[in-house]
């Protein structure tokens, strides 16, 4: 008897296993199947000039986030490539250097789709032509600024990172920059313009002008609200997410987030794990930290401040990250043995984002982005070779392949034509 009720439970058990695969299997064939249909668009992917020359470039499987053969592999056909600068003084030499670093990057970006892959990759500067060239079976580019603080104090300025390709720009980044204050003067309620400067709203005027989108990724919540009364054309943000969900100041709280719905615009949920659960971030990192650590030690191998990197010179610092690759490379198996005893932010905890910003404020204002290479990436998303995984993860919740579609980049093409049309009309004025 006690055999035949052991031979039930084991027969039970493997019925159950078998269903879950099964199921397991159907989802992913519908995942893999809506997300070949649908256009996917990553918002917001740092670059490093460094990864565009000859000799080293994103045809090549790098082991940054983004290359194309990761986009290929993951199945992500567009990504937004950022001309960032980081925030300086606001000094006229400052300024100078500024927009030289931004124009470098323009540069290695046109590099990449003029020179080094023009078969694999093409620049897209609005919808038509993303659509044109994912019908032709090539990847995307295109090209947001974060800070612009690059400008320095010339409006004109504006445009010619418009006739470069740019088609986003926010006003400032981590400081309060000539423009527009940061969400990082929340911290110690220290504010430089109580919102946006005097030129800060001159290049709002400018941005609907021209057909470039707004992205508030970064200012002040007061600026954003006054971005909003301003702009005659809706506004982005390229990598926000939910405030109500993780109580960071580079989130969006509820009464920004309704404002994307009453003027149309997008919020790009953002895979960036300190922004999606602070807590379980913080609390992986320690201990990941800790590993790599112990590796680095050794590998006869010391871990630099960020800071100290930074302030190396191009061989150096290219140097020190391939080292400190082989220790992250090293230390792989342990890191994955820690997720066992520490749940890493993951999938699951990113769509919640996305599904309490679509239950507030609408499937049509909101939107999906990495923030790869700058700072991005979460258990299952790691780079833009697990794309799929997101796909899946929507699925699994019950949404629909329309759903997907608009989150995954319509949602965004449609902003950019909203912009563009508010751009016609201001020329013809």
């Amino acid at each position: 008897m006690k055999l035949k009720l052991f031979s039930l439970a084991l027969l039970f058990t493997g019925t159950l296993v078998f269903a879950q695969q099964n199921s397991d299997e159907t989802l992913l064939k519908k995942a893999k199947e809506i997300h070949e249909n649908i256009i996917t668009i990553d918002t917001h992917a740092d670059i490093n000039i460094n990864n565009f020359t000859e000799d080293r470039n994103y045809t090549m499987d790098l082991g940054n986030q983004v290359t194309l053969p990761k986009m290929e592999a993951g199945g992500l056909d567009v990504a937004w490539f950022i001309v960032y600068t980081g925030q300086e003084e606001l000094t006229e030499e400052a300024f100078k250097n500024a927009y030289e670093n931004a124009m470098s990057k323009f540069d290695a970006i046109h590099k990449l789709v003029e020179d080094f892959a023009p078969e694999q990759i093409g620049l897209a500067t609005n919808s038509q032509e993303v659509r044109k060239l994912v019908a032709e079976g090539k990847k995307v580019a295109m090209i947001g600024v974060e800070n612009g603080y690059s400008i320095g104090l010339d409006v004109e300025n504006v445009e010619k990172f418009y006739n470069l390709g740019a088609r986003y720009m926010s006003l400032s980044h981590q400081g309060h920059s000539q423009l527009s204050d940061s969400n990082t003067g929340e911290e110690n309620d220290e504010w430089l313009h109580n919102g946006l400067s005097d030129l800060g709203k001159e290049v709002i005027a400018e941005m609907n002008r021209l057909g470039m989108m707004i992205d508030v990724s970064h200012p002040s919540k007061e600026a954003i609200k006054q971005m909003f009364e301003l702009s005659k054309a809706p506004l982005i943000a390229s990598h926000s997410s939910a405030r109500e969900l993780c109580n960071h100041s580079r989130n969006l709280d509820d009464e920004l987030l309704m404002l994307f719905k009453k003027h149309g615009g997008v919020v790009q949920t953002v895979a960036f794990s300190a922004y999606v659960n602070t807590e379980k971030d913080k609390a992986f990192s320690e201990a990941s930290e800790k590993v790599y650590e112990e590796k680095a030690a050794e590998m006869d191998f010391e871990i630099l401040p960020r800071d100290t990197v930074r302030a190396l010179s191009n061989t150096e610092r290219n140097a020190y990250y391939a080292d400190y690759q082989k220790v992250r490379n090293a230390a792989s198996p342990d890191i994955e043995s820690l997720k066992e005893e520490i749940e890493p932010v993951g999938v699951s905890d990113f769509v919640d984002h996305i599904d309490y910003m679509v239950d507030l404020i609408g499937i049509e204002h909101v939107g999906i982005s990495s923030d790869f290479d700058g700072g991005g990436g979460i258990d299952g998303w790691e780079d833009a070779s697990e794309t799929l995984n997101i796909t899946k993860e929507l699925v699994k919740r019950g949404y629909t392949e329309e759903e997907i579609a608009k989150l995954w980049g319509e949602n965004l093409l449609r902003v950019m034509d909203e912009v563009d049309a508010v751009a016609a009309e201001l020329q013809k004025a």
